[in-house]
């Protein structure tokens, strides 16, 4: 049997790939080397999995930081609405969350995983799953179907690479696609980690002063060694035992990566503003003011509530203020450098995680080589992509989700358009 289209991964691109490219009327063979499918997905949203953002286009597009422009010929035909409506017809009923967060109401992420899974079987895609793909074969310049490692050839007129980067391994994401793609005459950029924790060697940090802790809404700022802001991302973030992590380091972490990368330096310094809508003199006259209001209570009293208790301990250790002085024993000097610690407080760090302890892979196959409307390889005839094996990545939050979802619905439309004509012109 000849296949129209081979998708080779079961996560969110391959799912949707295989579903667009059935209901186009494509035979479809869905391969994947694990034992089941959408596993990335299952571990999304911490297990709840944040299906797409409901951010208008631009916003969204802003959002996905690693060449999200790409995406904007794919999004007028099937776009984050689309992906919502196509859950809310499979019976996902979804919510919004912060930041335009869309989830399904029974925060479960397996309820996803399996109102896909039995829209692929009700097409009749073939699935086979622990089958490692060895290559992708082609000739003259035009794909030819698939070789698994067992040796076994697959034929096919068109063949989807859906198998993700190099990043979260357990999913199945090991990076084979790079190689395949390789063989196919494409480029493939610089890997490296985005949405990944960041390492400090800091002595608080080694000693776990404040291992667990979560500062809330607070602004990190990335600064290069003169001093200069490069990058600042607002949101959640988390101190742990080996560095910083949380939802606003994730988002600096691709900048923090490429920095080190320019200025070949040991340490780079992340300032964390802990009252992001006060300037730092705003902070400094409220501080005094608090103080002053209640003169003979404690400065630790007068000033709690400001910052997470164990933070506001640590920064009066910091700078050698004593938390039982009160008011009159407070020095301007103090006061000051006390604000100065809440609006920029410095943490050197010295990396990130590696790659596979990542969420996401920066770089991947040249986006100059793939058609942004079909996903289609400028190389191979016959050759599509989705998912995060090109070089796309957004922040988390939905975006990665959606861009997945997106190109594996343009691939498989346009690849079962492929396989059609194809069809035709051999009279079959």
């Amino acid at each position: 049997m000849i296949y129209d289209v081979v998708v080779i991964g079961g996560g969110p691109a391959g799912l949707m790939a295989s579903v667009a490219a059935a209901e186009a009327g494509a035979s479809v063979l869905l391969l994947d080397k694990g034992d089941k499918l959408g596993r990335k997905l299952a571990i999304s949203g911490g297990g709840r999995c944040n299906v797409t953002n409901a951010m208008p286009i631009d916003d969204l597009i802003r959002h996905i930081p690693g060449n999200g422009r790409f995406l904007y010929s794919a999004l007028s035909a099937f776009n984050n609405h689309d992906i919502m409506s196509f859950f809310e017809k499979l019976g996902i009923e979804l919510k919004e969350e912060d930041h335009g967060r869309m989830f399904p109401v029974s925060n479960n992420a397996k309820s996803v995983v399996d109102a896909l899974l039995t829209k692929v079987k009700s097409l009749n895609v073939d699935i086979r799953v622990n089958q490692p793909v060895q290559a992708i074969l082609n000739k003259e310049g035009s794909v030819q179907g698939v070789k698994l490692v067992s040796n076994e050839k697959i034929r096919a007129l068109t063949v989807i690479v859906a198998v993700g980067g190099k990043s979260v391994p357990q999913t199945g994401s090991t990076g084979d696609g790079y190689a395949w793609a390789k063989a196919c005459g494409h480029t493939i950029t610089d890997l490296y980690p985005t949405e990944v924790p960041l390492l400090s060697d800091e002595s608080f940090i080694k000693q776990k002063v404040l291992q667990g802790l979560s500062l809330r809404d607070v602004a990190v700022t990335l600064v290069n060694p003169k001093g200069k802001a490069i990058q600042t991302h607002r949101w959640d973030m988390l101190f742990t035992h080996f560095g910083l992590s949380g939802p606003a380091i994730l988002r600096l972490s691709q900048f923090v990566v490429k920095a080190f990368k320019k200025f070949k330096v040991p340490h780079l310094e992340v300032q964390i503003d802990t009252l992001p809508d006060r300037n730092q003199e705003d902070v400094f006259q409220w501080l005094l003011h608090l103080a002053k209001e209640s003169p003979k209570k404690t400065l630790k009293t007068a000033w709690k509530g400001i910052v997470p208790e164990r933070y506001l301990m640590f920064l009066f250790e910091k700078i050698h203020l004593s938390p039982i002085m009160n008011y009159h024993e407070l020095s301007y000097e103090k006061c000051r450098e006390m604000a100065h610690m809440l609006k920029a407080f410095p943490v050197w760090v010295s990396g990130t995680l590696p790659i596979e302890k990542a969420f996401i892979t920066g770089g991947g196959v040249s986006l100059k080589e793939i058609n942004p409307k079909t996903m289609a390889s400028k190389k191979m005839a016959g050759l599509y992509f989705s998912g995060e094996i090109m070089d796309i990545h957004g922040y988390t939050g939905g975006y990665n989700i959606t861009a997945a979802f997106v190109t594996g619905h343009a691939a498989g439309q346009a690849a079962a358009k492929e396989a059609c004509e194809s069809k035709s012109r051999l009279g079959r």
